[in-house]
């Protein structure tokens, strides 16, 4: 159900962006109990001015290490879910992607069930 959207810049490593991506499927499998082969995602690197941010807003100091992750999913979590999840994703990026938890900018999009077609012209979700 989660439809997952990471930016990047462009890495001088080929396989970086698609080892952020397992991490953070692998992430919303364990926090937030997303099934297995519920697996969605927009994978995209960009080159040098194509991703805005600020370096210190709210006292974080940011690089051009900054990885954005916007995931849609459906509405429910509890704030402790998307709290855990938020702590999970910056903490498997450090150690499998060697990101930095400051670099780590994630926002959820929540949306009801019946706003999904998986294909077929189809509301797979809505009752």
């Amino acid at each position: 159900m989660p439809l997952v959207r990471i930016d990047t810049r462009t890495h001088p490593d080929p396989t970086r962006l698609h080892s952020i991506g397992r991490v953070v499927y692998a992430v919303l499998r364990s926090a937030i109990n997303v099934p297995e082969q519920d697996n969605f995602q927009v994978l995209a690197e960009h080159d040098g001015g194509r991703l805005v941010y600020d370096p210190h807003y709210l006292g974080i100091a940011r690089s051009d290490g900054q990885v954005f992750i916007q995931i849609t999913l459906n509405e429910g979590r509890s704030l402790e879910q998307k709290k855990a999840l938020y702590q999970a994703i910056a903490e498997g990026l450090q150690h499998e992607a060697q990101v930095r938890p400051e670099d780590v900018f994630i926002s959820l999009v929540e949306v009801k069930k019946e706003n999904w077609s998986f294909g077929n012209g189809l509301a797979q979700y809505a009752g």
